[in-house]
C-alpha cells in the first residue's frame, strides 16, 4: 500500500489496482492502523504531504473490506506479521500479495497464495 501511493504506477500500484478492480482488499483495524502509523512518519514527508497521505487512508477506507479477527495466527517467524496472516484467513482470502519476506516463504498459507505483486498481476484468480 505504501508502494501504491508512493508511486502509483509501480508493480506494487498496479497490484493494488488490480485487487480493486478484480477483487477486493481485506483489512483489519490492527493492519488499518500499522498502515496509518507507518504513513504518519516523518520520512515521507519528503515525498507526499500529510494531507495527501490522510486522503489516501480515508480512500483505502471506503473500498476495503473490514475483518474481525476470530481466529489468531502464530505461525509467521516475523510476529509482527502474523496480523497479515490472521487477515487472509479470517476473511477467506485466495491470495495474499507482499514483498515480504517472512510472508513469501510461507506460502501457500492454509490454501492461501501468498506473492509478489509482480506475480499477482500474472495471477488468475480460480472460481470457487
Amino acid at each position: 500500500m505504501v508502494s501504491r501511493l508512493l508511486v502509483p504506477d509501480s508493480i506494487p500500484g498496479q497490484a493494488v489496482r488490480k485487487a480493486v478492480d478484480e477483487g477486493k482488499i481485506l483489512m483489519s483495524e490492527s493492519t488499518l492502523y500499522e498502515l496509518a502509523e507507518v504513513l504518519g512518519r516523518k520520512k515521507f514527508d519528503a515525498y507526499v504531504s500529510i494531507q495527501d497521505r490522510k486522503e489516501f487512508l480515508r480512500m483505502l477506507g471506503r473500498i476495503v473490506e473490514m475483518i474481525s479477527i476470530l481466529h489468531t495466527v502464530h505461525d509467521c517467524r516475523d510476529v509482527r506479521d502474523n496480523h497479515i496472516l490472521e487477515v487472509a484467513v479470517n476473511g477467506q482470502a485466495k491470495v495474499i500479495v507482499t514483498g515480504d519476506e517472512d510472508l513469501l516463504v510461507l506460502n501457500p498459507f492454509r490454501g492461501i497464495s501468498i506473492m509478489k505483486p509482480a506475480d499477482f498481476l500474472k495471477w488468475k484468480a480460480v472460481s470457487p
